[in-house]
């Protein structure tokens, strides 16, 4: 058995083409409850990382066979003690020893750059739900990884939408939050907003629950939104936002915004949603993530189905999903390893 690893040109369209053929075929395994993976996203991931990121992809070829990859996101503007592993082994070539290869060429990746540890998730069990075997858990506990947070993705199931519901909430939450008005839109933020949403993005560490990661907030700036936003562009994720303004100010000041891949109509992710501190108890993160349901279905009338994922600690915000019918789905866990 000769196994081999070499970092992937991202000019070698065939070495792409095996790699997404592996992550499909792993997430058709793993979590057969997801659409299909994305083309588009998938090789800009490869082209286009974020801002702030070095990505590095490496494949490993048995025999000359592509059976697997490993993905190491350096972190130059902030948190450059850590790094992101996403390694991802074909199903057919599992319990070969391809994965702790991989991993262990990672490895030298992240000491050369000076990182001290890595991050990486895994599907996992429901919090109550019977222990069942999770191939990726199991994989990141025998390297000696810790699980350091524990989160679940809901889901929820549009056919199913209470929509009187929803109206009820809405009427509820604008007239929580007088002083406050909500703009819309799809796509790129309109340019008044760029500094206010990279404050938002600047708070979103510092104020979900990290349980116990080591990971400080990032140093968000208005260029590093639009470069984001050049990414998201490039992966073909269409975006809807709704936002909220505090009339005294004209400050943006909370944010929701759902997505969805270049490859679906009927599958959207339900992403950040976020309110300044100053500016909570007016009911503005419900307002913004139930307007922009309404938003995104008034352009998006085919979409089924919206998963969103949560930290289990946090409760605020599971409670707003709840309200408006998300249901858990599955489980995930991020894994800390110490370099």
């Amino acid at each position: 058995m000769d196994l081999d690893i070499a970092t992937i040109d991202p000019a070698d369209q065939s070495t792409l083409d095996a790699a997404y053929r592996i992550a499909a075929a792993a997430g058709a395994v793993d979590e057969p409850d997801l659409p299909p993976l994305c083309r588009r996203r998938f090789e800009a991931l490869v082209r286009h990382p974020m801002p702030g990121i070095d990505t590095r992809w490496s494949v490993a070829r048995l025999d000359g066979v592509p059976v697997g990859w490993v993905r190491v996101d350096l972190h130059l503007l902030d948190n450059i003690e850590n790094a992101g592993v996403d390694l991802v082994v074909d199903p057919a070539y599992r319990r070969r020893g391809v994965g702790r290869a991989l991993f262990a060429y990672a490895r030298r990746q992240l000491r050369e750059a000076g990182c001290t540890r890595a991050v990486g998730s895994a599907v996992a069990a429901l919090p109550g739900e019977q222990e069942r075997e999770l191939p990726g858990a199991a994989f990141a506990a025998a390297l000696g990884a810790k699980a350091a947070l524990v989160d679940v993705r809901r889901r929820l199931d549009v056919a199913a939408l209470d929509r009187p519901r929803l109206a009820a909430l809405l009427a509820d939450a604008r007239a929580a939050a007088a002083g406050y008005r909500t703009v819309r839109w799809q796509g790129h933020p309109p340019e008044e907003y760029v500094a206010d949403l990279a404050h938002l993005e600047g708070r979103l560490l510092a104020d979900a629950p990290l349980g116990d990661l080591a990971w400080e907030p990032e140093k968000v700036d208005a260029e590093r939104i639009r470069g984001m936003e050049r990414a998201l562009d490039a992966r073909g994720i269409r975006r809807y936002s709704v936002a909220a303004v505090h009339e005294g100010s004209g400050r943006l000041i909370g944010w929701s915004l759902l997505s969805l891949a270049a490859n679906t109509t009927r599958y959207a992710l339900q992403q950040i949603t976020i309110v300044d501190p100053a500016h909570r108890g007016h009911r503005l993160g419900l307002l913004c993530k139930a307007e922009n349901l309404e938003h995104t279905l008034a352009y998006e009338p085919e979409l089924d189905v919206i998963d969103t994922y949560n930290a289990a600690a946090n409760t605020h915000m599971i409670a707003v999903n709840e309200q408006l019918g998300f249901r858990p789905a599955a489980g995930s866990t991020d894994w800390q390893l110490t370099i």
